[in-house]
């Protein structure tokens, strides 16, 4: 790694602390540190799940519980076993910790406010464009991919949200039925995988290899949800499904799309896939695409 990236991120890091506050033992002059606040106001009016909590907030588990403790102590939230579900905890707010909130917020506009004040309205639009593209780089480098079984409940929603978008964007709908097949089966080894990410607790995308005969993988099911557009997930996505079809001794991949996904095809291209005549039946496909990975 560059020691001069390395020398800037810190510099950034040590700018940042400073200048919101999070050096103070009482964030925003509250009464209580960082850590606990963010929790206090990511739990919300509508109460949140421990464990996606902790997942979110990417918390060593001692510490949140630590941190509930606290917050509970203070009166602030209460924290209880689901009644649908026992091994599940909810943490929900009290009304002074609802009311505790409102004041966090107001606090936090107001040191935002005063970051912005001092600088002329040329700079203000320059901060906030940059903080705007380093929130997404980090958010790219925090999406972790991994191969997932398409029963799993995180592969479940990410191949529904795929299919619903289909049915909004393509000019006739979409029916899963009148579509060529990519079974569960079809994505489960040794037929083929399917890889989903996750931004914390919500998962964020998906794309299946179907592995087959002559050394030629096909790409199917690449969705990208619109929260993390602009992240280069869906590149990232391609490149390690290109990873594991070249582990498996293919040497060309396809796929096919319609002409609506024009984001994909652009993707696509770039990447190095040429376009080829039809090489299935597809009745949604527009285009068909190849990639010989020797080259």
């Amino acid at each position: 790694m560059d020691g001069a990236m390395v020398a800037q991120v810190r510099r950034f890091n040590r700018t940042v602390t400073q200048r919101v506050g999070a050096l103070q033992d009482e964030f925003l002059g509250r009464g209580r540190p960082l850590g606990a606040a963010r929790v206090l106001w990511e739990i919300g009016p509508e109460g949140r799940d421990v464990r996606t909590l902790r997942t979110d907030l990417g918390l060593d588990s001692g510490y949140l519980s630590r941190l509930l403790r606290s917050l509970e102590a203070d009166s602030l939230i209460t924290v209880e076993a689901d009644p649908y579900d026992r091994r599940v905890r909810l943490a929900r707010l009290t009304p002074e910790g609802a009311a505790e909130r409102e004041a966090l917020d107001r606090r936090s506009d107001e040191v935002a406010a005063a970051l912005l004040t001092p600088l002329a309205p040329p700079q203000r639009d320059r901060l906030a464009a940059a903080m705007a593209e380093v929130e997404r780089l980090l958010w790219a480098g925090m999406i972790e991919v991994t191969v997932a079984d398409p029963g799993d409940p995180a592969a479940r929603h990410c191949l529904g949200a795929y299919f619903a978008e289909l049915d909004s964007r393509f000019d006739a709908g979409f029916e899963v039925d009148r579509s060529n097949p990519a079974s569960d089966d079809g994505m489960r080894p040794p037929a083929g995988i399917l890889l989903v990410a996750r931004l914390g607790a919500e998962p964020v995308g998906c794309g299946a290899l179907l592995f087959g005969a002559h050394g030629v993988c096909e790409i199917k099911r690449m969705w990208v949800s619109a929260t993390v557009r602009g992240t280069g997930l869906g590149r990232r996505l391609l490149g390690e499904l290109e990873t594991h079809a070249a582990a498996s001794g293919a040497r060309v991949l396809r796929l096919e799309t319609n002409r609506a996904l024009v984001e994909a095809i652009a993707l696509y291209r770039s990447a190095g896939y040429t376009e080829v005549d039809a090489f299935n039946d597809e009745p949604y496909a527009h285009h068909w695409f190849e990639k010989h990975l020797a080259d």
